[in-house]
């Protein structure tokens, strides 16, 4: 499929051969940035689960009409893999976040911690949070995902702990660590509790200077465990990436 839009207001058809209209920004894009027109093939989803294909019928400025060729209502997946993301400078933290919404994770909370050289404070905050779930969106059209993952609010390190310790035992904490005892790959769909009903794992990754040991004991004391990734240490901008992947061939996403 050459391209895939969305449309959050998108209502589902009846069945193939219904025509279903795209409006919006994605419309707008679809018309005078990528040219299309009607004859061409593509996709439309709501962001939610649902994803239509078919052929392009009529295109206008703020429209574009399909005719629904094959209809699909993907289910969540579950344990919902959650990006605990923190706060780094420059773009490393966005970089994460949108090769971490490709690779398929399910969900992004951005962590002020203690190290974070990026602070989202008052404003701030609410503008980082759409800042990146700009980018989640754009990088779900990019991978073709019928679920578009939601960007919480801004955390800090103590309403985290209380998080996962509130979530056990259907929320499962891991914590990115160099010095891990365990590694991540070494786990299975069993340790990861799958068969256990486990509905979610928060993946913790700290920021360029690391988690402090103040951080690593409470988020211990709360019930995560710390994991490593290999022999080397990654940026936080490949971190989570990496371990999404892992993960997913792990829960037999892959």
């Amino acid at each position: 499929m050459a391209h895939f839009y969305l449309d959050e207001s998108l209502v589902e058809p009846e069945g193939p051969g219904a025509v279903v209209a795209l409006r919006g920004a994605d419309a707008r894009h679809a018309v005078t940035v990528a040219r299309l027109r009607a004859g061409e093939r593509v996709a439309i989803g709501d962001g939610a689960g649902l994803v239509i294909e078919g052929e392009v019928v009529q295109s206008d400025r703020d429209e574009v009409l399909l005719r629904a060729e094959s209809i699909r209502r993907e289910p969540e997946p579950s344990p919902r893999l959650t990006l605990v993301q923190a706060l780094a400078k420059g773009d490393r933290d966005e970089l994460a976040v949108q090769a971490a919404t490709e690779l398929g994770v399910d969900g992004v909370q951005p962590w002020q911690s203690a190290r974070s050289v990026s602070r989202w404070e008052g404003a701030k905050a609410e503008k980082g949070r759409a800042r990146w779930q700009t980018i989640v969106r754009e990088a779900s059209k990019q991978a073709v995902r019928a679920h578009v993952p939601v960007v919480a609010p801004v955390t800090a390190t103590a309403s985290l702990t209380r998080r996962i310790e509130q979530g056990a035992p259907t929320t499962l904490a891991l914590v990115l660590d160099p010095l891990g005892t365990t590694a991540l790959s070494a786990l299975d769909a069993a340790a990861l509790g799958e068969p256990a009903g486990v509905t979610e794992i928060l993946l913790v990754v700290g920021p360029e200077g690391g988690i402090t040991p103040e951080e690593f004991a409470a988020l211990e004391r709360a019930g995560a465990r710390r994991v490593r990734l290999g022999a080397t240490v990654l940026r936080t901008s490949t971190a989570g990436p990496a371990a999404i992947a892992v993960l997913s061939a792990a829960l037999g996403r892959w």
